[in-house]
């Protein structure tokens, strides 16, 4: 899979061996464990071993800073996007956009007709800019408010 350079020098990458792997859960740790405590000691659960599991990690200046995975839930071309987490010192530069979508375009490449996802409230605006509507009423995850959020897969990134 290639990677993907956008206008703003962020090169997104799918994290295919085990350093980049490792980096990947790094950034989650530090995003979802140390920061936001929404995990007590790691935020690994069983999507991370499966095969269909893509890890994705986003650069700029060849250093990682972000970090996103996706998978597909059926056969029908539904896929899920997670575990989106910028570092704090990354944010502001870029990172979050091309993520995201990096994400979509591989889920479409993937077959993938639908991606949902599970949005904390503040980031739902910066979804909805991106092209995402939200589909359900809120819920509550890790004892956090989240939002699903839905794309189109036959709708692509700028």
């Amino acid at each position: 899979m290639a990677d993907v350079l956008h206008r703003t020098g962020v090169v997104c990458r799918v994290a295919d061996d085990p350093l980049m792997v490792a980096e990947h859960h790094r950034i989650r740790q530090v995003v979802f464990v140390r920061e936001q405590g929404l995990f007590p000691s790691s935020d690994r659960d069983r999507r991370d071993d499966e095969p269909a599991t893509i890890k994705v990690l986003g650069f700029r200046d060849d250093v990682a800073g972000g970090a996103v995975r996706l998978y597909p839930l059926d056969d029908t071309g539904h896929w899920q996007g997670d575990r989106l987490a910028v570092l704090p010192g990354s944010r502001g530069h870029g990172l979050g956009a091309p993520l995201v979508w990096f994400a979509v375009a591989t889920a479409a490449r993937g077959g993938g007709r639908l991606m949902t996802a599970h949005i904390q409230p503040r980031n739902v605006p910066f979804f909805e800019h991106l092209g995402w509507s939200v589909s359900g009423d809120q819920e509550t995850y890790v004892g956090v408010p989240h939002i699903p959020m839905a794309i189109d897969l036959g709708v692509r990134a700028p």
